[in-house]
């Protein structure tokens, strides 16, 4: 197994209901280490570049409203398979399919507003990282 790092966001419907210790917790009892972190709130340029890749999609303008609608907070995790490791502890993204026990399933309010994102993919999870935090900000 290879030790990797993925990217986390604790969205703002989760940051609003002080949810960011209990989502972290599960992060780290999954064996995940939370290499970097900061709580920031995006502005419209920030969430329209990080989600550029759903521009042409039907929910892009409401995704970017929401993920401006309040703090974020923005994490590098790490650990042996973290990129799956990760989406497994989230759960699927439909909060009524996730498994018992995930993120999304004990606190997600519904399919928009499921309280976390994660990267799907190696590729993107360095594209993601490199977009939110530079190398300084990472001391794992």
């Amino acid at each position: 197994m290879a030790t990797e790092r993925t990217f986390s966001i604790i969205k703002p419907d989760a940051t609003a209901r002080n949810l960011t210790g209990k989502i972290a917790a599960k992060l780290e009892d999954a064996g995940l280490r939370i290499v970097a972190s900061k709580r920031v709130h995006w502005n419209e340029a920030q969430a329209k570049k990080f989600y550029e890749v759903h521009a042409e999609r039907p929910f892009y303008n409401d995704l970017v409203s929401f993920m401006t609608s309040g703090p974020i907070v923005l994490q590098v995790l790490e650990g042996e398979n973290a990129i799956a490791k990760n989406r497994e502890v989230m759960g699927a993204t439909n909060p009524e399919e996730a498994a018992a026990g995930t993120i999304r399933k004990e606190f997600a309010e519904n399919i928009e507003r499921n309280s976390v994102h994660g990267s799907d993919s190696a590729e993107n999870a360095q594209i993601e990282i490199d977009l939110n935090f530079t190398a300084d900000e990472i001391v794992g």
